[in-house]
Order: structure tokens, then C-alpha cells, then sequence
């Protein structure tokens, strides 16, 4: 970086799984007068099957720098072990053409962790966003700590994160409390009305509505085809509507795609089923949604923000920060619609309500800005020591 050039900020997104979190500090970072954005595009928002929401990236505006293809056609570990080396690979090309200052990376996926590597002999200093958590269920959370021991800059969600952060021998001038920005969206974000929202999805606007968002348990994985037919057979005893969003690329995902295109193949009338919502969408469902069920961490982080009440399913997030929301079940379909029944009760309705959202204020990215802004580019960021 030349004096008084921009400092180029690369940020790297690899799913729908991100990209939310992501869009406000890729705005901070677009806004900045000081930086310039390079977007690093890979994983599945490549990939067809994911609903190929690198065309959501274009209508936004943002313009990519570098596509990094990883995924091939399978799903099994070998699988995804050989998509991270191909992303090591690509990452690592696409840093040697396009050179950034600051590397950003969110959260625990194995497209994250590649890049992270692929920084590591460029010096490229890594900031690492939501590091510091706890998902005991998947190997996102050996990734995740992982993530952090390669990056020289650390944005928590919490304070709890942070010190996690820190007792991971981080050095505490590295580690600032933000919170999640991908709250910052729901005071930029006009939500649909329910009217709307019906009329999009093809459900009747009475309701009620279920959000279904179920993802692999990857340190259980053989236990996959059980836990999705349990959490189905579950469902399929509930009142109401339908609405089913595809996993993430993880290892058994497939199988999760056959599980619930054959049964909303089976109940035409009350599921949909949804690759790739949007943002608006998004938001807007988990606005008016009376429910949701499944594993997905949007049920910690975001849905508090709107009241939601969210029936989290076995272990994937087990250990992870939740805020009164959330009634936690095993992966049995009596445990499930026991929580299901109890996530219905009017009083549980109006604590989760009430409750504040543990993540953050929504006001994450212009602080993540201000520091990748002002933090000097040394020797001192790059050399890392270890504090006892």
C-alpha cells in the first residue's frame, strides 16, 4: 500500500450463510472514502444448486474481484476435504492477482477456513468476524477456533466471545467487541407485509406459518437420514404452512435435499421449499414466520431481534449463545413437537418478545470500519505472539 493510496479491504463470502452478515460491512466498506472493497466470491454461491446467489452479490451492485471455484459433485468427507484444498489453491491465485491489504472472513465454514490458509504465506493480515463461539455439534467449531488462530484482527459478537477469544492466548488489543452486523440489517431492511410475503411465497396469508431451516450435524454425520425423517415426521403432525430453506454445502447435505423434496412432493398444498430466499425475504419471513424449527443459527442471532419463537434441534448449535427465544429439543420427534407445543404457548410467546437479542445493537459494521480504517498495517499486526 503506497501513501496515500486506499487501503484495499478484501472480504471474502462463500454462501447465503454469510453474505447477510456480511452485506452491511460491505457497505461500510464501499462508503469509506479511505478503502477500497475487493469481493471474493466462492462456495456455493457458484454452484446451481445452491440457487446460484452470486447473481444476488451482482444485484447488489458489489463488484467481484475474484470467483473462487470449490465445490465439486459430491458430498461425502472426502468430498468437502478435497473442496478445501481446491480452495487453498484458488484462494491462493486470486491473492497473488489481486493483492489486498486486510483479508475479512466470517464465522466457521470450511470455504472460510481455505481462505484463511491460503493468506498465510502472503503475510496478509486476516480480521476474523464472529470468532469466539461454540457449535459443539459440527466441525464448524474446530474451523472456527481454527479461523482464529490464523487471523491478527478479531470482531466478536459478545463479550463472552471475546474473552473465549482471548483465552485462546489472542492479545487483547486485537479483540473488539461489535457485536453481529448482520442485525445492522434490520433497521436498513423494509420488510414485506404479510399480504406480500403470502402472495410471494404461494401460501395463504392466514397462516400460521412454520420456518424450516435443518442442516447436517457434521460431527454426526452418518446420523443424518434419522435426524431429518424425525424432525419431518415431526412436522408433518403440525398445523399450519410450510416453508422449507435447502441446507448448506455439508457433508450429507444431499441427503437433507432428498428428504424434503420428497416430502414437499407429498404436501404440495401446505410446504415450499426454498433454495435461496434473499435477504427481504428473509427478513421479512422471520417478521411474520409464528415458528421457527430446525438448526440454523439464524434462530440465535437473528430471530431474538424479531420475538421468533425457534425449537433448536439437537447438537449442531449446542453451546452457542441464545437469548430467551429458544427452546432446545433432541432429534426425536416427540422431543420435537413437545417443542414445538411448548414454543406455542402464549406465555413463552411473550418472553420471547421481550427479551433482548444477546448479539448486539445492530450497529456492528460502522465499528468494524472505524478499525480496519485506522489499525496500522505492520509488523506488529502480522507477527503474532502468543499471551499466556
Amino acid at each position: 500500500m503506497t501513501a496515500g493510496s486506499a487501503r484495499r479491504v478484501g472480504v471474502v463470502t462463500v454462501g447465503r450463510s454469510d453474505y447477510g452478515h456480511l452485506r452491511p460491512v460491505l457497505e461500510a466498506v464501499r462508503r469509506a472514502p479511505d478503502l477500497e472493497l475487493l469481493l471474493f466470491v466462492a462456495g456455493m454461491h457458484l454452484a446451481s444448486e445452491f440457487g446460484l446467489t452470486v447473481r444476488d452479490i451482482e444485484a447488489d451492485g458489489f463488484p467481484i474481484s475474484a470467483r473462487v471455484e470449490m465445490l465439486g459433485g459430491g458430498d461425502t468427507p472426502e468430498a468437502v476435504a478435497a473442496a478445501t484444498g481446491r480452495g487453498v489453491t484458488g484462494f491462493g491465485e486470486a491473492f497473488a492477482r489481486v493483492r489486498p491489504d486486510l483479508l475479512v472472513v466470517l464465522g466457521d465454514r470450511f470455504e472460510m477456513l481455505a481462505a484463511a490458509v491460503a493468506a498465510l504465506p502472503f503475510a496478509l493480515p486476516v480480521v476474523h468476524i464472529h470468532g469466539g463461539e461454540v457449535s459443539e455439534g459440527a466441525m464448524d467449531n474446530q474451523i472456527r477456533h481454527a479461523i482464529t488462530k490464523l487471523a491478527h484482527l478479531h470482531f466478536a459478537s459478545a463479550e463472552p466471545h471475546a474473552r473465549r477469544i482471548a483465552a485462546m492466548g489472542e492479545e487483547p488489543w486485537r479483540i473488539y467487541t461489535v457485536g453481529a452486523p448482520g442485525l445492522d440489517r434490520l433497521a436498513t431492511t423494509e420488510p414485506l407485509s404479510r399480504a406480500a410475503l403470502a402472495r410471494e411465497l404461494g401460501l395463504p396469508e392466514a397462516g400460521p406459518w412454520l420456518l424450516v431451516t435443518f442442516h447436517p450435524v457434521t460431527l454426526e454425520y452418518r446420523d443424518t437420514a434419522a435426524h431429518i425423517d424425525e424432525l419431518l415426521a415431526a412436522i408433518e403432525k403440525t398445523d399450519g404452512f410450510i416453508v422449507i430453506t435447502y441446507p448448506n454445502a455439508d457433508t450429507s447435505g444431499r441427503l437433507i435435499v432428498e428428504r424434503i423434496e420428497e416430502f414437499a412432493g407429498r404436501h404440495p398444498r401446505r410446504c415450499r421449499l426454498a433454495k435461496s430466499l434473499g435477504e427481504r425475504l428473509y427478513l421479512s419471513l422471520l417478521g411474520h414466520a409464528d415458528l421457527m424449527i430446525g438448526n440454523s443459527s439464524s434462530g440465535l442471532i437473528e430471530a431474538p431481534s424479531f420475538g421468533l419463537p425457534v425449537v433448536n434441534v439437537g447438537a449442531r448449535q449446542r453451546g452457542r449463545l441464545r437469548g430467551a427465544n429458544v427452546i432446545d429439543v433432541e432429534p426425536s420427534r416427540e422431543d420435537i413437537l413437545r417443542g414445538i407445543e411448548a414454543a406455542q404457548a402464549p406465555a413463552f410467546r411473550a418472553r420471547a418478545r421481550a427479551a433482548a437479542n444477546p448479539y448486539g445493537d445492530g450497529r456492528a459494521a460502522p465499528r468494524i470500519v472505524e478499525v480496519l480504517r485506522a489499525i496500522p498495517i505492520d509488523a506488529r499486526l502480522v507477527q503474532k505472539r502468543f499471551r499466556d
